[in-house]
């Protein structure tokens, strides 16, 4: 897309998250609307439908308790992976971290991750690759809602697994079909408001997870 900050301008509006009420956010206004144009602009010129447009409750989950408990994210360097709109990469910054950077391989994302981030003003490094595969240089790594394809998760949990023995990683899930059984130990529990426009009920449990090594 040559003009991504000016689709975002057209297609969303300032808000706030329900359940972090203290980050400004550029999301979708109206859902339908901004789905089908993406899915107009993925027809022509290959992008991705618009997660990024959303708070998804994974993390809105994250967000919240890093805003509640700064103090497992002050003076760290933190990674929020697949960060969609960046709330939980925001959180951090505002809650001291030393250093965050957020990861999205969607150009339209890393645009609204920054503009997000812009608006809060925070500094959030944007990371606009797959780091599936980098070596560890974080103390924390946050992934909100990661596990809804099992391709996805194939492709991710291996690579989260190694990390994990090197530093804290955090899997806030919904309840999503892939999430792994095993090597995940529950730290909170969060009940998250959503639409029916974008989930099967009103509001969602969340369960925030510390991932071990060992699966």
């Amino acid at each position: 897309m040559t003009d991504p900050g000016g689709f975002l301008r057209a297609h969303t509006a300032a808000g706030r998250a329900p359940l972090v009420p203290e980050i400004v956010l550029h999301l979708a206004s109206e859902i339908t609307p901004i789905w089908q144009a993406s899915e107009d602009w993925l027809a022509e010129k290959n992008i991705e439908p618009p997660f990024w447009a959303f708070a998804w409750p994974g993390g809105q989950a994250l967000a919240r308790h890093v805003l509640d408990h700064p103090e497992t994210v002050a003076g760290k360097r933190v990674l929020d992976f697949a960060a969609g709109c960046g709330i939980a990469a925001i959180a951090c910054a505002m809650a001291g971290a030393e250093r965050v950077e957020a990861a999205e391989i969607d150009g339209l994302a890393v645009a609204a991750i920054r503009l997000n981030a812009a608006e809060n003003g925070v500094v959030v490094g944007v990371l606009a690759e797959d780091v599936v595969g980098t070596a560890c240089r974080w103390d924390l790594i946050l992934c909100g809602d990661v596990c809804y394809e099992a391709p996805m998760t194939g492709h991710i949990l291996p690579w989260l697994r190694a990390m994990a023995a090197q530093a804290e990683v955090w899997v806030a899930d919904p309840g999503r079909a892939y999430l792994p059984r095993a090597g995940l130990t529950a730290f909170a529990h969060y009940k998250v408001p959503t639409t029916l426009e974008l989930e099967d009920r009103t509001e969602r449990a969340v369960v925030l997870y510390r991932m071990t090594a060992e699966g």
